[in-house]
């Protein structure tokens, strides 16, 4: 484990070829966990998630249950997945077996936008932790996983030791509200954008965005194949949102989405970019919208 603030060992993506190279047993060994995290807005009792990681995943893969480990319980106040408490994280990456000093690649089938919050939230204690670009369905991975397995995955328990979710590296809602957020910070949402228009019912008690945030749609930080967009593209959709190093630098750069888990997609993308690392705003738009707070519609 590497101290919060220091530089991490892997990048926060990589691609089946690294893990070829790095991971001992092919993803499998006492170091190294795969990760499947996936999870669907429709199913909200995990039941789809984990009928599609039993009816196959990648060999050697845990299942991770978002629900269970990668939040808290919805609250009208928090949002609908406020950061688990540290001691519930660290229970749960401790049965998965991840330790201490595990390094985790995380997948989905969603082009890693909801694999994301797990390597983020991993990243932000200073666990080595990246998405595997192209995910589950990505041919080359695939590949050098040499298929799909039902087989469930069982791990021996690690240590991993409770630690605080940084401050530095979050955001409340005052600091995204108009009248009390910082005219400098630049607010990324991460939901599709008919969403963000406040186009047709919402899961949320209302439709819109906060004034003042951008559109930035994290599904689009990907190509049709779930991969990555080049660097220089995803580092030109930053700029034309208002995204600079510098502002990110100065903890000016906030991500959203429904409820914290795809923005941190979009965070991995920036500091994939090389563009720093931003600041999540967890209960996202499932707590803004519980407040009477001003919204807004349309682009």
């Amino acid at each position: 484990m590497t101290p919060p603030g220091t530089a991490l060992r892997i990048p926060p993506v990589v691609d089946a070829a690294w893990l070829a190279a790095h991971a001992p047993g092919g993803g499998t060994g006492p170091h190294v966990v795969l990760a499947d995290v996936r999870w669907y807005l429709t199913d909200p009792d995990g039941s789809a998630a984990h009928a599609a990681y039993a009816e196959g995943h990648l060999p050697g893969a845990v299942y991770v249950d978002l629900d269970a480990w990668l939040a808290g319980p919805p609250t009208a106040t928090d949002g609908r997945h406020p950061l688990p408490h540290p001691d519930v994280f660290a229970r749960g990456m401790s049965a998965l077996g991840i330790g201490d000093r595990t390094t985790v690649v995380a997948y989905d089938d969603a082009g890693g936008v909801i694999a994301a919050r797990l390597v983020w939230l991993l990243r932000t204690l200073g666990h080595d932790a990246a998405l595997l670009d192209g995910g589950f369905f990505a041919p080359e991975v695939r590949a050098w996983a040499g298929g799909v397995t039902t087989e469930v995955v069982a791990r021996e328990p690690a240590t991993f030791t409770p630690r605080p979710w940084p401050a530095d590296l979050l955001v409340t809602i005052d600091e995204v509200a108009p009248g009390t957020r910082d005219d400098a910070t630049v607010v990324l949402d991460a939901r599709p954008a008919e969403r963000f228009r406040g186009e047709g019912a919402d899961v949320d008690p209302r439709v819109g965005h906060v004034p003042g945030a951008v559109s930035l749609p994290c599904r689009e930080n990907v190509d049709e194949r779930g991969h990555l967009l080049p660097v220089g593209t995803l580092r030109e959709r930053f700029a034309a949102a208002g995204v600079t190093a510098d502002a990110v630098e100065a903890g000016e750069v906030v991500s959203m989405c429904g409820s914290g888990v795809t923005a941190c997609h979009t965070l991995l993308a920036l500091e994939h970019a090389g563009l720093g690392r931003g600041r999540l705003y967890a209960g996202s738009w499932s707590q803004y919208a519980a407040t009477s707070l001003p919204a807004a519609t349309g682009a």
